[in-house]
């Protein structure tokens, strides 16, 4: 019987369980040479450009300016941006856009996520959440205006949704924007917390409150972050420090109506188009993370002895890295049949449950790796830097993961509820 894999196929980690089963060990349907040569270039540009960086762009809590406009014109972010938007700069790795599909998404959020998550915030820069409402909602003049210039620096967009007194529960947002008697000026004023990249951000995508109470009232502004009015202080956060994190405070800011995205009392429908990509791209990156996880303790499993022989040696150890490899293998067994419905039928509503299941199960199965991964390596996985730091890293930016794109406790019961209305509309007696 032939071999599976020559030696020449293998790639990356060849540790077990270290990358997707479909790199090293499994046959897919999903893939082809297109795929195999992203996932080269994707590997190549972030060992070569990013990780040797990244720990030092971490502790100085930012990325350079320069390294985010070179991932920008590598192709490496924003490739939701049509190419009319994208002057001179093609898919990454030569990539035909006729070819691009949702696996392509899938392995280079994937790749991508193999450095801190702070750090990768900072180079996709908060553009990644802020920005697609706008391909999607605004007008070409807003297009033309704003999103060639991700591509050269002259403009970052970051999301101001997240409020002090609410959270992310944006139907009931306090930010108001009121509306001149001249009719041409909104005048905005309220608080946003937790704003990803605001400091390096040239305009926030701001969810305001336009009408009355309630998901029927929210819009959603594009407001240049050096207006009059605006103020902002960072927030030190546990991890994702490279990514940066804002306290906004606008006071009577003008903005001109030719900024409103979409219909006025229309923006709750706007925010919410681009949650399902988000949970879906967070849930790809707890799987990379948890592969991270496993690696690293399983790598240190083998070198370290204790009483004699390797640590991996001790059934309760191994036991550790089998419960690891079931979550991680099923797990992204789950985000390739999502992607695959992706490519046959889109983005369609009824992926909302299952997408916020994939989020709540790979934030409780990156909590699971980390925890154990820090047990297996002991001290070293406690240390900043070293042979653990990357799961000493993972441990601090965790929370981020597990929050951010909505809680467990939120959408989780988002899932029941939209299941069970799926099922009834089937004919479920329920």
């Amino acid at each position: 019987m032939a071999a599976l894999k020559t030696k020449q196929q293998a790639f990356g980690d060849l540790n077990p369980w270290a990358e997707p089963a479909w790199y090293n060990v499994l046959s897919s349907p999903y893939y082809n040479d297109s795929h195999r040569k992203l996932r080269q270039f994707v590997r190549t540009y972030m060992d070569e450009n990013v990780l040797p960086y990244a720990e030092e762009w971490e502790e100085a809590g930012e990325v350079p300016k320069e390294e985010y406009i070179k991932f920008a014109r590598a192709g490496l972010a924003f490739q939701d941006i049509p190419a009319k938007y994208r002057p001179g700069v093609s898919l990454p790795a030569g990539i035909p856009e006729e070819e691009w599909d949702i696996f392509h998404d899938l392995i280079i959020n994937d790749e991508r996520s193999r450095v801190e998550a702070g750090v990768l915030a900072g180079l996709a820069s908060a553009s990644g959440i802020g920005a697609p409402l706008i391909v999607k909602f605004g007008t070409e003049k807003q297009k033309d205006e704003w999103l060639p210039g991700i591509f050269t620096g002259e403009t970052a967009f970051c999301l101001g949704a997240t409020e002090p007194s609410g959270g992310s529960d944006l139907a009931n947002l306090k930010t108001t924007a009121v509306k001149t008697k001249d009719g041409k000026f909104y005048i905005v004023n309220g608080y946003k917390k937790w704003i990803t990249c605001f400091m390096s951000s040239t305009h926030m995508t701001t969810a305001v409150r336009t009408g009355g109470p309630g998901a029927g009232g929210v819009s959603v502004l594009v407001i240049p972050t050096n207006s009059e009015g605006i103020s902002a202080r960072k927030i030190k956060n546990t991890g994702a420090n490279a990514g940066g994190s804002a306290w906004v405070t606008l006071e009577n800011v003008k903005v001109p109506v030719e900024n409103l995205i979409g219909r006025e009392n229309f923006g709750f429908q706007v925010l919410m188009s681009n949650f399902n990509k988000e949970r879906f791209s967070i849930a790809i990156s707890m799987n990379r993370k948890t592969r991270t996880c496993l690696s690293v303790a399983l790598a240190y499993s083998n070198d370290r002895k204790t009483f004699g022989k390797p640590l991996i040696a001790n059934q309760i150890i191994s036991h550790k890295f089998a419960t690891m490899a079931r979550l991680v293998e099923s797990h992204w067994a789950w985000l390739e049949q999502i992607a695959y419905h992706v490519k046959v039928n889109g983005w369609t509503d009824n992926l909302a449950s299952r997408l916020a299941l994939a989020k709540v199960q790979g934030g409780r199965m990156l909590e699971k790796a980390n925890r154990e991964a820090q047990q297996v390596l002991g001290g070293v996985g406690y240390q900043h830097g070293g042979v653990g730091g990357p799961v000493e890293q993972i441990g601090r930016d965790l929370r981020m993961f597990v929050v951010g794109g909505g809680s467990e406790e939120i959408i989780a019961d988002l899932a029941v509820r939209q299941e069970i209305k799926l099922a009834r509309k089937m004919g479920a007696k329920l």
